[in-house]
């Protein structure tokens, strides 16, 4: 058997509750958020982090040999803005 429940039901039943087990379940949920957000995080591979400076010093290489120009801070800031 399942049982539902609004969310305004929810919410009343938990105004209901005493201060100290309003705080308990605001840790549990913190909690519950923090391990979610954990296992939601994405990791870089040592392959991909070596291969990220492999290519920004090819790039830097180039630039000493005047076959690439450096982009300015602004286009830099410009281009992160875009990444994210």
């Amino acid at each position: 058997m399942r049982a539902t429940i609004s969310l305004d039901s929810l919410w009343q039943t938990i105004q209901s509750l005493s201060l100290n087990n309003q705080e308990w379940l605001l840790d549990k949920l913190q909690e519950n958020i923090r391990e979610q957000k954990e296992a939601e995080t994405e990791y870089i591979s040592k392959e991909e982090i070596l291969a990220g400076i492999d290519a920004g010093l090819k790039e830097m290489k180039l630039m000493k040999e005047g076959k690439l120009q450096a982009k300015s801070f602004d286009e830099f800031l410009e281009e992160l803005k875009h990444e994210a």
